[in-house]
């Protein structure tokens, strides 16, 4: 296990993501899967859909951290440090090397 980069936080509350990207609705695009921003807590479209939103608020706002907006997927990642972060077994993040 490795030590949590600086911009990794628990205990720190957004609203629950929205089952939708936003910024693709305006437009008229569709989507491959959702991240929810940790700091401010917009949901945005993954690197996969054609508008990659979420990886530009990341750019725009330099909000460091996003999680999965996807059903049964409970993972987190750092922009800034290039860093995985998984649960383990018991329920603790722990950093995916």
């Amino acid at each position: 296990m490795h030590p949590v980069c600086e911009h990794f936080q628990l205990g720190h509350v957004v609203d629950p993501p929205l089952d939708r990207c936003s910024a693709c609705d305006e437009i008229g695009a569709g989507w491959e899967h959702l991240r929810q921003c940790l700091t401010c807590g917009l949901t945005g479209c993954c690197d996969k859909s054609p508008n990659r939103h979420a990886t530009a608020h990341f750019r725009e706002t330099g909000h460091p951290m996003i999680r999965s907006a996807e059903p049964d997927e409970n993972w987190r990642w750092c922009y800034v440090d290039d860093r995985l972060y998984l649960p383990d077994p018991a329920g603790r993040e722990v950093l995916e090397a």
